[in-house]
Formats: structure tokens, C-alpha cells, sequence
């Protein structure tokens, strides 16, 4: 990395690090709090007059629920929205839509035409829970001794301890958001009515 690009990449660290604390709506005293970090150590690092050290960033990277490269690699311009990279895994593009290292995470997946080989999907058991939502193209969701299929709208929750396999059931890739957490966590809508619901 050349100097001037490390230089710039060292001065954006200041300003990230504030808008990851107020969005939080944490103090400095609170932050340092948590992290064992000097206020005016937090202070210098936020205003940019105290240079970045892992040995500070690490710390904080946790406090903040981010991946290190969010606080030293985000664009040059300062925006500190989140700017994720897709990766491909199992045939299927991945967009993240969330950067936390725990609780819930949430995809956008793209599966495209032919994903599944058009026979009943291979099913897989796993701790967890799963919220699917259908923006486009038809995705068959078997799940135990059902067999799906959700259009676009259309949502599914689901125990990952269920067996579970996706497939496309159209013509044409599916794109589906897939939010998903550890044992325990529920998202708020539910795909099928709770005991004594009427």
C-alpha cells in the first residue's frame, strides 16, 4: 500500500469510529467503559490526533459488533454505510446485508434457474431459526415432510431443526432474503399461525 493511500485510510479511521459510536447512541465514557480504553485516548482517536493501533481497534471492533476491515476499509470517501461484497458458495450469489459478528444475519441470495436439478432438495438439520422472504421468482422450500413453493411476497419461518432444502422452482433466478440466528432468536412475523391463534 502505497503512503498517501495508507495515510488516507489511517485519517478515515477517526471519523468511522465516531459515526459507529453515535449510532449506537453511546458516550465516549461509556465505550471506554467497555473497552478498558483511555476517554482521551477514545477523544484523540475519534478527532483523528491519535494514530490507529490494532491493539486499539481490536477492542473496539468488538465493543462496535463489526468486522475490523469495517473501521481501517471502508471507502475513501467517508461514507460509512455498509458496502458489501457478494461471494458465490454452493452454486448460489450471497450479498450480505449484515456486517455483525453475532445474533442475527440477513442475505440476499440469488439462486439461479435449474439450482436443485428439479428433484426434491437435499435436506440439512442445524441449530437456529430462518426467516425467508421471496423479492422475485419462485423458490420451493422443503422443510420436513412438506413441499413448498413461495412466489415473490411471500415469506417462510421456520426451527432449523427441521430438515430444510431450497431449490428453484421457476424458470428464471429466484432472489430470496435469508435472515437467520443462533438458537432462541424469532423474528417478529410468523409464516404460519401460533397454537391457539384464531
Amino acid at each position: 500500500m502505497a503512503d498517501d493511500d495508507l495515510e488516507n485510510v489511517l485519517t478515515g479511521v477517526g471519523p468511522r469510529l465516531r459515526t459507529l459510536r453515535q449510532a449506537r447512541g453511546a458516550t465516549l465514557s461509556q465505550v471506554s467503559e467497555t473497552t478498558g480504553i483511555s476517554l482521551s485516548t477514545l477523544s484523540r482517536l475519534e478527532s483523528g490526533q491519535r494514530r490507529p493501533t490494532l491493539e486499539l481497534l481490536l477492542p473496539l471492533a468488538k465493543a462496535y459488533h463489526v468486522p475490523l476491515d469495517e473501521l481501517v476499509g471502508a471507502p475513501a470517501t467517508g461514507d460509512p454505510r455498509v458496502h458489501p461484497r457478494p461471494f458465490t458458495r454452493y452454486g448460489q450469489t450471497f450479498v450480505p446485508l449484515t456486517r455483525s459478528l453475532g445474533g442475527l444475519h440477513a442475505y440476499k441470495q440469488i439462486m439461479p434457474a435449474g439450482y436443485g436439478g428439479g428433484g426434491r432438495p437435499e435436506q440439512q438439520t442445524h441449530e437456529g431459526y430462518e426467516w425467508l422472504y421471496v423479492l422475485s421468482g419462485r423458490l420451493r422450500l422443503a422443510l420436513g415432510e412438506h413441499d413448498l413453493v413461495l412466489g415473490a411476497g411471500e415469506a417462510a419461518e421456520f426451527d432449523t431443526r427441521t430438515p430444510h432444502g431450497f431449490a428453484n422452482a421457476g424458470e428464471r433466478p429466484v432472489e430470496f432474503i435469508s435472515i437467520f440466528g443462533p438458537q432462541g432468536e424469532r423474528m417478529h412475523v410468523r409464516a404460519r399461525p401460533s397454537k391457539g391463534a384464531g
